[in-house]
Formats: structure tokens, sequence, C-alpha cells
């Protein structure tokens, strides 16, 4: 009985030191990433026909969407960017897409 009580508390630590480490991990950064972590891009919101994305590294939002009259699921197009370092500020400047 001591040795099956012994085995379950090795196993039992063992999964602990498990868990600790595996949480504790640092998440690889690319050569590229610098000192930020985190996605280099977060999409805001999509409908099918719209797309806003926001660069997290040059800190930009891009707005895309399709043609008038077009069906969904068709190509997007970029509307316009925003730079959003002038937040808080009386007037955006608003980037037009090509």
């Amino acid at each position: 009985m001591k040795m099956k009580s012994g085995m379950l508390l090795v196993v039992g630590l063992f999964l602990i030191v498990a868990a600790l480490v595996l949480t504790n991990r640092e998440p690889a950064r690319g050569a590229d990433q610098g000192s930020t972590t985190g996605p280099h891009y977060t999409v805001v919101e999509t409908q099918g026909h719209n797309l806003l994305v926001t660069d997290n590294k040059t800190n930009k939002l891009y707005f895309y969407t399709i043609d008038k009259d077009k069906e969904i699921g068709s190509d997007l197009k970029l509307r316009g960017s925003i730079d959003l370092n002038q937040v808080g500020k009386p007037e955006i400047n608003v980037h037009k897409g090509k």
C-alpha cells in the first residue's frame, strides 16, 4: 500500500511541475518582431463584404470592401486607412485607397 501511494505522490508531483513549466513558457519571437508581442495584424470586424484590420506595428487601421453590386465573397479592395496615432486630435486624416 505504501508503494502505491508513494507512486501516486511521484506522479502527482510530476504533473504539477509539468503544468508549471508549460504555463511559464515565453512565446517565440521572430527576427523582425523586436520587442513587441502579439499578432502583427488584428481583425477588428468582418462581415463578408468588408474588412477592418489594424496593423499593430505601424498603428494603422485599414478598411477593405467589395465593389458596389458585387456578390459576397468577391475580392476586397482597399478603400482607406487611418493613422491611429492621430486619435484624440480634433481632426483625423483619412488616406484613400487606390
